[in-house]
């Protein structure tokens, strides 16, 4: 086999590996799938239509970084947490998106403002509609909207290690109303301090948001273990 050959297969086999990880991670961060749950390699094979040996690469590294857990005997298990555990991320987005937003409020560009502006009038619309999902969407846009025009790199890779939405997965409350009531105002507040260029409002508004979609889980709630 000539070099350019190799190349192209060598290509196709990293391209093969990123659709697998990739694509099982954002399965993965949208919480449709429970913790705890047992995940196969043959299942996922033909799920992602790779090899059993790209998807064994893939899985070792969502192991390492913590989106599923491997026990000799009990094999491949999506992640679970422990009310401490839950507890540490979570404060942990608090600061770090408070932080993107002050840093969004200093140097979103003109056409990042105007993307936050259509994404928050499609969540009202999806709200007055009672369209859960396209809210959940939104939602999930407008934070992402947020971390890129804080331009802020350093940052951006820190929030993105953190697996709160596995966390908000496992403890959601299903009892609550969805989206959560004052929900839709927060965002529009937190959007108000980027517009008029307030860092500190904008930190402030985001701490508040994220911190009221952590009190309506049911972490605080939980049954403590015994120390």
């Amino acid at each position: 086999m000539d070099s350019e050959s190799t190349g192209v297969t060598s290509k196709a086999s990293a391209t093969r590996y990123s659709h697998a990880y990739e694509g099982l991670r954002t399965l993965l961060l949208s919480g449709s799938i429970e913790p705890g749950t047992r995940l196969t390699e043959a299942d996922l094979t033909r799920m992602f239509d790779v090899s059993r040996s790209t998807m064994r690469t893939a899985l070792a590294r969502l192991t390492q970084e913590g989106y599923v857990t491997s026990e000799v005997n009990r094999g491949v298990r999506t992640r679970s947490f422990s009310v401490e555990e839950a507890a540490d991320i979570l404060e942990a987005r608090e600061i770090l998106e408070a932080a993107l937003a002050g840093k969004a409020a200093e140097r979103a560009t003109p056409e990042e403002i105007e993307g936050m502006r259509s994404t928050l009038q499609q969540m009202e619309e999806a709200q007055s509609r009672g369209d859960q999902d396209a809210y959940s969407r939104g939602n999930r846009s407008f934070h992402q909207q947020i971390k890129h025009a804080s331009h802020q790199i350093t940052l951006a890779r820190a929030y993105d290690t953190l697996l709160y939405p596995l966390v908000m997965r496992q403890y959601r409350n299903l009892s609550v109303q969805h989206p959560r009531t004052g929900s839709l105002e927060e965002h529009q507040v937190i959007f108000l301090a980027i517009v008029t260029r307030n860092p500190d409002a904008a930190n402030a508004a985001m701490r508040h948001h994220v911190g009221s979609a952590r009190r309506a889980l049911l972490l605080d709630k939980s049954p403590q273990p015994p120390r």
